[in-house]
């Protein structure tokens, strides 16, 4: 099979297409034929400084696919059952991009009926990501479903980058009013296709206040990508008892902030990171992700504001490069 993979960190360069034998699913695990692998950012940060004591490391935290061999004790999966994955190379040598994967089942998921595997290859760590910024208020919802958050207001910084565009498009599906800051013209547009209710660009005058002019109550939920950049503003417009979810360190890796004005509110500030997440609280967003999929409610594509970048098994570099260059939308590659 072909599999990409690097055996030393660095540039985009030290990924190389090569051929090794077909994996055998083992107790517990499954054999994955792999369809589309999803590129995330974590997947050149880690080629560029980590190899965590692998000789060799095949990229890619999800992918979509089709079961097509399953180990001793397997009964939760069949031959021929459809599914996409979920941190398929967290503390493991091989992820998906490749001909093959083999993976416990706990990292597969069913991918449901009418989904295909450009939206199953997409969901993994946008998806699950979105989903715990959602779910981490103290006085909200820990599950996520049609309701869940009627009569909540979300703010969504960066509406347009993949976490963001999950974030808005479980927020709707859940019952909230969502508001989403953005650069451009452009990137309002993919935003209102996800389902945004309103707009800011906070390249355009006064950001807190075009916010609180929407919901002069504030905001319940705060989804944050650029919290050293944000968080005055987030400071401002987050109600009391509300929710500063920071999944990002875009625009700068320290945060200062003024305290006394995030005790006067009785904020909650979650910093969240999938790889050490509990695993319950895993489990819960995939199932939640999963009924959204289902629903209709989770989409990928230009009618779901995010545009899908495909580029083949031997251009994955060149799909990790378009992703830390900024590409706007979703880059997978296809192995088939």
């Amino acid at each position: 099979m072909r599999a990409v993979i690097y055996r030393e960190t660095g540039p985009s360069s030290v990924l190389e297409v090569v051929e090794r034998d077909l994996p055998e699913p083992g107790p517990g695990e499954v054999r994955v034929r792999v369809v589309r692998s999803g590129v995330n950012p974590t997947d050149w940060k880690f080629r560029a400084g980590n190899l965590a004591g692998h000789d060799e490391v095949v990229p890619g935290q999800d992918g979509a696919g089709v079961i097509d061999a399953v180990g001793p004790g397997v009964d939760r999966y069949a031959v021929g059952d459809r599914v996409w994955t979920v941190l398929a190379q967290h503390g493991r040598p091989y992820g998906t991009a490749a001909d093959y994967t083999v993976q416990p089942v706990e990292r597969v998921v069913a991918l449901p009926e009418g989904a295909s595997y450009d939206l199953g290859a997409s969901l993994g760590v946008p998806a699950v990501t979105a989903h715990r910024a959602l779910t981490a208020a103290q006085d909200g919802p820990d599950r996520l479903a049609p309701g869940a958050l009627d009569g909540k207001v979300v703010l969504v910084a960066g509406g347009a980058g993949a976490v963001g565009n999950a974030a808005i498009q479980l927020a709707r599906w859940a019952g909230a009013t969502v508001i989403t800051t953005v650069s451009n013209d452009e990137k309002a547009a993919l935003a209102t296709a996800a389902g945004a209710h309103h707009t800011v660009n906070y390249r355009d005058g006064d950001t807190a206040g075009q916010i609180l002019a929407i919901a002069p109550d504030g905001v319940d939920i705060a989804v944050e990508v650029a919290p050293a950049q944000n968080i005055e503003i987030d400071l401002e417009v987050v109600r009391v008892h509300g929710l500063v979810s920071t999944y990002a360190n875009n625009g700068g890796d320290e945060m200062t902030m003024p305290l006394r004005a995030a005790f006067s509110k009785n904020l909650r500030f979650q910093f969240l990171i999938l790889y050490t997440l509990s695993e319950h609280l895993l489990q819960a967003a995939v199932e939640d992700v999963n009924a959204a999929v289902a629903a209709g409610a989770l989409r990928v594509g230009e009618d779901a504001g995010i545009a899908l970048h495909h580029f083949p098994l031997e251009s994955t570099a060149a799909a990790q490069d378009a992703v830390e260059g900024g590409t706007v939308g979703k880059v997978l590659i296809d192995l088939e």
